[in-house]
C-alpha cells in the first residue's frame, strides 16, 4: 500500500516535470491562443477533480449526520478558500501573461515570481492527492484505488501544461533550456511534498478526513476562480478556453467514474 501511495504522488509531479521537458524540443514560446486553451483544460480538470474526488466523497462519509451531512464539507471548503486568500496575499507572485505583481511588495526577479505563482497554485493540488490516498490507506472515507488514481492521473495531465506554460515563456525571456527546465520541475516539486504531509496528517486524525477532503476542494477552486478564468478568458476569442475547460472538466468527471 505504501509503494501505491508514493506512486500515488509522485504522479502529478511526473506530468509536470513532462510538461517543463517541452522546452527541449519546441523552439518558440507558446501562442496565447494555445496557453489559454491549456489554462481553460487545466480549471475543468481541477473543478471537476473538487466536486467528483473530494467535495462527493467527504459528503458522502458524513451520511449519518443525516441533513447536516453538508457541514464538514461547508466548514473544510471555506478553510481551504480562507487557506489560499492568505497565500495569496503573503506570497509575492506573478501570473504568466500578467506583468503586474500579487502579494506584498518584493525585490524578487520576475522569473521567481512566475515560479512562485505556479507553486502556489500547486499546493491544494499536492493535498488533494495526498488527502486522497490518505483515505485509501485508512479506509475512512469509501475511496478506491481506482478512485486515488483517476484523481492523480487527472491533476497529473493538467500538470503537463502547466510545465510547459512555466518553461516556455523562462525560456523566451533569455533563460538557458536546462535552467527553464529545472525551474519548471521545481514548481511542481511542492505537490508530492504537501500530499506526503497531508497524508501524515490524515493518517494522524481519521475523523477529520471529511474536512480535508473538502478543504483541498476549496483551495483548488479558489485557485480556478482566482487565477485561471480570468487567464483563461484573456484577449480575443475567450470561447477557446471556454471550450478547453469543458474537456478538461469532462475527461476529470469520465477517469473519475470510470476508474472509482
Amino acid at each position: 500500500m505504501l509503494k501505491t501511495v508514493i506512486i500515488g504522488l509522485l504522479i502529478p509531479f511526473i506530468g509536470t516535470s513532462a510538461g517543463a521537458a517541452c522546452v527541449f524540443f519546441l523552439k518558440k514560446d507558446l501562442k496565447d491562443g494555445i496557453q489559454r486553451a491549456l489554462t481553460g483544460f487545466a480549471a475543468g480538470v481541477m473543478v471537476a477533480a473538487s466536486i467528483w474526488s473530494l467535495i462527493v466523497p467527504a459528503i458522502e462519509q458524513s451520511s449519518d449526520k443525516g441533513q447536516f451531512a453538508f457541514v464538514p464539507a461547508f466548514i473544510g471548503f471555506w478553510l481551504g478558500v480562507l487557506f489560499l486568500l492568505l497565500l495569496d496575499h503573503i506570497i509575492p507572485h506573478l501570473h504568466a501573461g500578467i506583468n503586474q505583481t500579487e502579494g506584498p511588495k518584493s525585490k524578487l526577479t520576475r522569473t521567481v515570481m512566475l515560479v512562485l505563482a505556479v507553486t502556489l497554485h500547486n499546493i491544494p493540488e499536492g493535498m488533494a492527492v495526498g488527502v486522497v490516498y490518505a483515505g485509501l490507506m485508512n479506509g475512512s472515507a469509501n475511496i478506491t484505488a481506482g478512485a486515488a488514481l483517476a484523481l492523480a492521473l487527472g491533476i497529473a495531465i493538467q500538470n503537463f501544461p502547466e510545465g510547459a506554460i512555466i518553461s516556455m515563456p523562462l525560456y523566451s525571456e533569455g533563460k538557458s533550456k536546462p535552467k527553464s527546465f529545472v525551474l519548471g520541475v521545481l514548481s511542481g516539486a511542492v505537490e508530492p511534498v504537501f500530499g506526503g504531509l497531508t497524508v501524515l496528517i490524515a493518517g494522524l486524525v481519521v475523523p477529520a478526513m471529511p474536512y480535508l477532503l473538502s478543504f483541498a476542494a476549496g483551495a483548488m477552486l479558489y485557485v480556478v476562480v482566482e487565477e485561471l478564468i480570468p487567464e483563461m478568458s484573456q484577449g480575443k476569442h475567450s470561447n477557446i478556453g471556454v471550450i478547453s475547460f469543458a474537456i478538461g472538466f469532462s475527461l476529470m468527471m469520465a477517469l473519475d467514474v470510470a476508474l472509482g
